[in-house]
């Protein structure tokens, strides 16, 4: 359990009544923390602690505004100073997670000049087996008390939290109060993805594009508003659903059955118990990822996934079935127009709320087939997984240097250096996923497929070791093969052919990761 005090939870409480239905989510900070931490503190100040209350802001958009009274006692931060780390330092890292994306990460930091070493918190199989990090199994990620008493043993010098749900509940406010530089957003930040109806707020108050929407709380007000718009409709839970709680509705009754089971079923939980009817946009979807100092942005590669489990994007949603970068959709002079209308009024618009955001902030988006423009379909306050995959196969800057600029509010001098190279990852996955699926098969032959073709890496999502010392799939997504290449299409061959040396009868994956990337070049050439 969080170091968080009653009267902190009760504002929280306050906040999500307004934003998420009102769960509390245990974790979060003490109200005499500072309501939005931003990374803004240099070493060697003196921080007055802040008592806090979010109040909605009177006007007709609900966004809620941090007000900030000065409480003593003071606390002096000198700890802090390691953010001024040199590059000529080495840093202990902490990653928080246990996904591919984790591990894609923890491979990325140790291959950093300044990383001494990383502990990943709490790991997998692939993690631990491929030595990428030290496995700490039973480090409780939602505890901040225990996760702070690990740093401080471990020396650790920089926290990278890996997924959402530590993030939502005040892991990194936590770990700021302590002195420990955490790269992510404070639990007030994260709302940008806990709660879609606080991000279509701000995007409505800030002019930022995104899709036509109403929230609703009564299934019968929801279903006249559908029927009245029409279908295709896109049905969201307004809280965190494990990448599930979107539906797109082609008919009246798939619509209507899908408001039914969020709002009368409960298949969400609490997640669900508000929910979004939004515009169909018709376009292609693409990843834009960005570095965050809480005031300023540096924009990362493109990237773009794949949602639907079957080929030809058919089928559920899942969390991601592959991804690939550069993504051809998102050109030089897009790129240029999605940090200038979405992602840089984003960072002032939070900001300006008094909830400045730190970290890497992920715009999925669509850009719009009748217009060409991009427009904002969600927010992630963390990296993309698949994405984070390939993004970090590409990446060739000092990974914790850049993490730390953004951790002390200061990117505008972060230069990101990227391979020419292209990189593609195809997640294979347990038969059955998206809906039920065996756990405890067994996985041959990794090590094997590993070096089967130049520039493979085997990335572990949800694996464990079994009695006898194999390895096991114990999730949905299970492992993310990862490839680069001179090409797309060089990266597409060598990451089928490590599959191809995979023996997992109880595992499959889609055969057609790329294939609007290999469209479009298609069309070129044929131009």
């Amino acid at each position: 359990m969080s170091s968080a005090s009653t009267s902190s939870l009760s504002v929280y409480s306050k906040l999500f009544n307004k934003h998420s239905c009102g769960f509390a989510i245990p974790g979060f900070v003490s109200s005499r923390t500072a309501c939005c931490f931003a990374g803004t503190v240099h070493s060697r100040l003196t921080l007055h602690l802040k008592s806090t209350q979010c109040l909605p802001i009177r006007n007709s958009r609900s966004i809620f505004k941090c007000v900030h009274q000065t409480s003593e006692p003071s606390v002096s931060i000198d700890s802090f100073q390691s953010n001024d780390v040199s590059a000529e330092e080495k840093v202990v890292v902490l990653v928080i997670g246990e996904g591919a994306r984790e591990h894609a990460l923890c491979f990325a930091l140790r291959q950093s000049p300044s990383c001494e070493a990383v502990f990943c918190a709490p790991g997998n199989a692939g993690i631990s087996s491929s030595r990428d990090a030290t496995c700490i199994s039973d480090l409780g990620i939602l505890d901040s008390l225990a996760v702070i008493s690990f740093c401080r043993k471990q020396g650790i010098g920089l926290v990278v939290v890996g997924p959402e749900a530590p993030l939502v509940s005040g892991l990194a406010d936590d770990l700021f109060k302590a002195g420990i530089p955490a790269f992510g957003p404070s639990s007030e930040a994260a709302v940008l993805e806990g709660s879609k109806n606080f991000m279509k707020n701000l995007c409505d108050k800030y002019n930022i594009p995104t899709a036509k929407y109403k929230t609703f709380m009564d299934p019968s007000a929801a279903k006249k508003y559908i029927k009245e718009e029409g279908t295709p409709i896109v049905i969201k839970a307004d809280g965190l659903a494990d990448g599930k709680g979107v539906i797109i509705a082609k008919t009246l009754e798939e619509a209507y059955e899908a408001v039914d089971s969020m709002l009368v079923k409960g298949i969400f939980g609490s997640a669900g118990c508000k929910i979004l009817v939004e515009e169909f946009l018709e376009g292609e979807e693409a990843s834009f990822h960005a570095l965050v100092d809480g005031e300023n942005a540096v924009a990362l590669e493109s990237a773009q996934d794949h949602k639907q489990v079957g080929d030809g994007d058919r089928g559920p949603n899942t969390g991601g079935m592959g991804a690939y970068s550069p993504a051809p959709i998102l050109t030089p002079e897009l790129q240029s127009l999605v940090m200038k209308s979405i992602i840089l009024p984003t960072v002032k618009g939070m900001a300006a709320e008094g909830c400045r955001f730190v970290g890497v902030l992920y715009a999925g988006l669509m850009i719009e087939k009748k217009s060409g423009l991009p427009k904002l379909i969600e927010y992630n306050v963390r990296f993309g997984d698949p994405e984070c995959q390939v993004l970090m196969a590409r990446l060739e800057s000092d990974l914790v240097q850049a993490m730390l600029a953004a951790c002390r509010g200061d990117v505008t001098g972060v230069k990101l250096k990227w391979s020419p190279e292209s990189a593609m990852v195809v997640v294979m996955a347990s038969k059955g996923y998206p809906g039920a699926y065996d756990k405890g098969s067994v996985i041959w032959n990794l090590e094997e497929a590993e070096v089967v073709a130049p520039s493979v890496k085997i990335l572990h999502a949800g694996t464990a070791f079994d009695s006898d010392g194999n390895i096991v799939a114990t999730g949905g997504r299970v492992l993310g093969v990862t490839a680069k290449g001179k090409n797309l299409e060089e990266a597409h061959e060598r990451a089928y052919q490590a599959i191809e040396a995979i023996n997992w009868p109880g595992g499959f994956c889609r055969q057609d990761i790329g294939w609007r990337a290999f469209a479009k070049q298609q069309l070129a050439n044929q131009g």
